[in-house]
C-alpha cells in the first residue's frame, strides 16, 4: 500500500489549512487505496481570524494543535516526518500556507519558508518522490524545486507574477484541472483559489491525488 505524507498549516481557510481541501485530499487518498499520515509544524500561528466576522480575534493558537481539529487528533509534529517512510507528499492550501508555513502573505515574492517545511519538501525532491500542492501552496515550489518548476495557482495575476519572479513558471489552469511537471514529478491544482463550491474543488483534488499516486508507482 502506498503511503502519503500530508502537511497541514492549521485549521481554517483564513489562518490555517483549508478544511474542505484537507478532507477531500484525505478522502481521495483513501479511495485510491493508499494510506496517509498528517503532519504540521509545532509553531504559533501568525494570527487567528474569526471566520464568522473575517477579522483578527487576538487569540494565540498553535498550528499543530489546530491541525489536530481536522484530523481527529491524528497528526504529528513536522519534525517527525521521515521522507523514507513515504511514497509521496501532498500539501492542501489555505492561507495558513502563506502565513504559517512561509511569509508570502506579508512579503510576497521576497518570502522565506519555514526551515522544516523547506527541509521536508527538498527531501522528497532529492528522493525523486512525487508531490502534489494545491491552492496557494505552489508559492512554496520555486524555493523547494528551484528555477523553472512548472506550477499553477489558477489564474490570479498577482500571485502568478510573484511565482514567476521567484523563478517558477506559472501556467494558467481551470479549477477542475491539474498542471503536471513531469520533470519534477509534481502536480498542482487551483482548488479554492478558484473553486466556487465543493464539486469544483473535489474534481481537481481527485485528479491531483490520482496523478501523484500514479507517479509513485
Amino acid at each position: 500500500m502506498k503511503k502519503v505524507a500530508v502537511i497541514l498549516s492549521g485549521s481554517g481557510v483564513f489562518d490555517g489549512a483549508e478544511v474542505n481541501e484537507t478532507v477531500l485530499t484525505l478522502l481521495h487518498i483513501a479511495k485510491q487505496g493508499a494510506s496517509y499520515e498528517c503532519f504540521a509544524p509545532d509553531i504559533e500561528q501568525m494570527h487567528t481570524i474569526n471566520h464568522l466576522k473575517g477579522e483578527e480575534s487576538g487569540d494565540k493558537r498553535n498550528v499543530l494543535e489546530e491541525a489536530a481539529r481536522i484530523t481527529r487528533g491524528e497528526v504529528r509534529p513536522l519534525t517527525d516526518l521521515d521522507s523514507t517512510e513515504f511514497d509521496a507528499l501532498i500539501l492542501p492550501g489555505g492561507f495558513g500556507v502563506a502565513k504559517n508555513l512561509c511569509d508570502f502573505a506579508v512579503k510576497g515574492a521576497d518570502m522565506t519558508i519555514n526551515d522544516e517545511v523547506l527541509k521536508v519538501g527538498k527531501a522528497f525532491v532529492d528522493a525523486k518522490k512525487p508531490a502534489g500542492y494545491m491552492c496557494i501552496a505552489p508559492v512554496l515550489l520555486p524555493h523547494i524545486y528551484g528555477k523553472g518548476v512548472k506550477v499553477t495557482i489558477g489564474n490570479d495575476g498577482e500571485v502568478a507574477s510573484a511565482i514567476n519572479k521567484m523563478g517558477g513558471e506559472h501556467v494558467n489552469c481551470g479549477v477542475r484541472d491539474i498542471v503536471v511537471d513531469d520533470k519534477h514529478q509534481l502536480v498542482t491544482t487551483p482548488a479554492y483559489m478558484l473553486a466556487e463550491n465543493l464539486p469544483d474543488a473535489e474534481e481537481g483534488i481527485s485528479k491531483l491525488v490520482e496523478k501523484v499516486l500514479y507517479m509513485a508507482a
